[in-house]
């Protein structure tokens, strides 16, 4: 295999001569003193994984962003999947090397030009992905340090996507599009009972994360079994009625069916919910 690109100590690109394909290589040191041209055996013992980018243009955009990015931005992202995987362990989403590095020179560029980083979902981000996010903001303060900048809260959460994305294979887009839908589907639970629900009480932590989890299933296509679902129309009518609705918003945003079990356990929830708010003296606070 020829190396096209050291990307950093551990990562490289190379072209494969026998197949002519292009495949990412990662391995400790792999990528120390390596040139552009040098040939690498693919019996090399320092390769731990390898990965085909499937899509041409990916890697075309890949070659281009590695062309101009800063070997500062490198060598702080190289650090925070450090962070990453001493917390979670193995990657899943190896395309975290060039997506993280991508983001970062991003924000950078934005800050140094003092451009307004604005993220509306940020609170359910945090409440969402609570462990993602603390490497989040250990990894704003490396890139705060490293450019000599001030990292807002809003680029914490969008670094917690990266984190996300980088443990769980879910790409950021469609992270962004989960928590979206999550805060869209609370909208529409306040709007149809005519309540608010505190976003600091118990109350919206439970339900943004049942509906977290049940997106995430949904999306994957992962069944659940509910005992319950045949009775629940008789019983409580009014949440299992607002339970199919939500269940339609979610079908038009993931582009998959909703289980009458998952709508079940959605209409238990709302039905726990909804008593907390007939409770004197209580306003999901």
């Amino acid at each position: 295999m020829r190396i096209e690109r050291a990307i950093n100590n551990n990562v490289v690109l190379v072209l494969d001569d026998q197949t002519k394909e292009e495949l990412v290589l990662m391995g400790k040191g792999i990528g120390f003193a390596g040139k552009c041209g040098e040939s690498i055996p693919s019996t090399d013992p320092r390769i731990e994984k390898r990965f085909r980018l499937d899509d041409p243009g990916e890697m075309v955009q890949y070659h281009t962003l590695l062309g101009d990015m800063e070997p500062e931005v490198i060598r702080i992202s190289e650090k925070i999947i450090g962070l990453i995987t001493a917390s979670f362990g193995e990657l899943v989403n190896r395309k975290i090397y060039f997506a993280l590095p991508s983001h970062i020179q991003f924000v950078v560029y934005r800050l140094r030009n003092g451009m307004e980083i604005v993220n509306p979902f940020l609170y359910e981000t945090k409440m969402c992905y609570k462990n993602e996010y603390e490497i989040a903001k250990r990894a704003a303060d490396l890139i705060a340090s490293a450019f000599q900048i001030r990292v807002p809260e809003e680029e914490v959460g969008f670094l917690t996507y990266h984190v996300h994305s980088a443990v769980s294979n879910v790409p950021v887009g469609q992270i962004v599009k989960f928590t979206n839908l999550i805060n869209e589907l609370v909208e529409q639970i306040e709007e149809r009972r005519g309540i608010r629900i505190s976003r600091e009480s118990i109350d919206y932590i439970r339900l943004i994360t049942h509906l977290r989890y049940s997106v995430e299933r949904i999306s994957q296509d992962r069944q659940v079994h509910n005992p319950l679902v045949a009775a629940l129309p008789q019983q409580m009518p009014d949440a299992y009625a607002l339970a199919q609705e939500l269940s339609q918003l979610v079908h038009g945003y993931i582009g998959k069916p909703v289980s009458e079990d998952e709508i079940g356990f959605l209409a238990i929830h709302l039905y726990r919910l909804f008593e907390v708010f007939q409770r004197p003296g209580q306003i999901g606070s």
